[in-house]
């Protein structure tokens, strides 16, 4: 750890756990990579897999994250030169992740965008009125129809399945850089029911949006800052790369011993509702959102989430190679009365791992938080919090 860091002592199921605290990096969303810049609930920030890949691996060794989101680790691994296992419950998390290993070319996007039919009538079968303008519908179900057809008929190819992210991304936001009309952040879909209050208090109705322009800026945003030697490192990883969406308990494809580092946040608690979150992403997409709420870990208690994630754990300890590393990141929940690494632990200690200590990375709020009033501690968190296990 860097010697700036503050050092403390803390005893833990008998066990003395040093912390380590510091601002080991910086939160700040320009220094990253801009192929990151995918909305999705509870996410972190690149810089923390990254630190934690440089730290603890070598070019070829393999990353792993059972609870992938949007992607964080997994990108950062490929951007690194490292190989990748990437699994979360949420079909949508390989959805948003997969694409990005394969950068597409400009031209060739913009071609096929235009060859996508649109039919000017088409419309979803449920009322998106309160999200969209009719035109802007029409080409959002028009797209959404030849999605579906290249995948049933094993024709989606890289430029189909970047197309499904971008368009996933720009569903609905807060800004005319999205299909929709003004709405909450991009990383939650509200109800229709909440939508048409948003526009009475805005005195808003959807205008129309040119979904292939909005796919192109998307897309050259997310690729601004790539280099191409980046470019390469991505597509040579993302060709041996691993994508599950199984139960973290449960991963039978990943061998014994395969995993060097993983770097991974899960869900805290029931403090986000992902299945609720993402009900229109999943409707673009053809996916049943009801039954992916159901098996994501929406814990209640306290004791339920540690039986679940001390399940997680022996199959880490399965799956981590002698000598591997696991950085769990946690943090307070329930108005920062708990603190989940203090809890993670002896859930680590208990499959085999030995706790090598606790880093906290203090930092400042990022904008996002402030959007959702996220202060002092009072909801969520202020701090990384990333409890360390090697495997002896």
């Amino acid at each position: 750890m860097p010697p700036a860091a503050r050092i403390e002592q803390e005893r833990i199921e008998g066990i003395v756990c040093p912390k380590y605290i510091a601002e080991f990096w910086t939160a700040r969303q320009r220094q990253a990579a801009s192929l990151h810049e995918i909305s999705y609930r509870a996410c972190f920030k690149p810089q923390l897999p990254r630190f934690f890949i440089n730290l603890f691996t070598r070019p070829g060794d393999t990353v792993y994250d059972p609870f992938a989101g949007r992607g964080t680790t997994a990108i950062e691994a490929g951007l690194s030169g490292r190989r990748v296992i990437s699994n979360d419950v949420n079909p949508l998390s390989k959805i948003l992740t997969f694409p990005r290993f394969f950068i597409p070319g400009m031209n060739r996007l913009a071609g096929r965008l235009s060859e996508i039919p649109i039919h000017k009538t088409a419309r979803a079968g449920i009322d998106l009125s309160m999200f969209y303008h009719p035109d802007t519908e029409a080409e959002i179900v028009s797209l959404r129809e030849y999605l579906r057809a290249r995948k049933e008929s094993g024709e989606e190819d890289a430029l189909d399945a970047w197309i499904r992210m971008a368009a996933t991304n720009r569903l609905t936001g807060h800004s005319p850089g999205f299909f929709s009309v003004y709405t909450l952040p991009p990383n939650q879909a509200v109800s229709a029911a909440q939508q048409r209050k948003i526009n009475a208090k805005r005195h808003q109705a959807p205008e129309y949006r040119d979904t292939r322009k909005l796919i192109l800026k998307k897309t050259r945003q997310l690729l601004s800052n790539l280099t191409a030697a980046q470019i390469e490192a991505l597509k040579r990883a993302g060709e041996s790369a691993l994508f599950l969406s199984e139960d973290a308990r449960r991963t039978p494809q990943i061998p014994d011993g395969a995993v060097q580092i993983t770097v991974t946040s899960p869900p805290f608690l029931n403090v986000v509702q992902y299945a609720a979150d993402n009900w229109l992403r999943c409707w673009f997409n053809g996916i049943d959102a009801a039954a992916v709420g159901e098996r994501i870990t929406m814990a209640a208690t306290l004791e339920s989430w540690s039986a679940v994630m001390a399940a997680v754990f022996a199959e880490l300890f399965r799956i981590t190679r002698p000598g591997g590393w696991v950085a769990f990141e946690v943090g307070e929940v329930r108005n920062g009365q708990i603190r989940l690494d203090e809890h993670v632990v002896p859930l680590g200690l208990q499959a085999g791992f030995r706790c090598r200590g606790i880093v906290i990375n203090e930092q400042q709020f990022t904008k996002t938080a402030n959007i959702w009033g996220v202060q002092n501690n009072r909801k969520g968190t202020n701090s990384n919090r990333i409890v360390l296990f090697d495997k002896a």
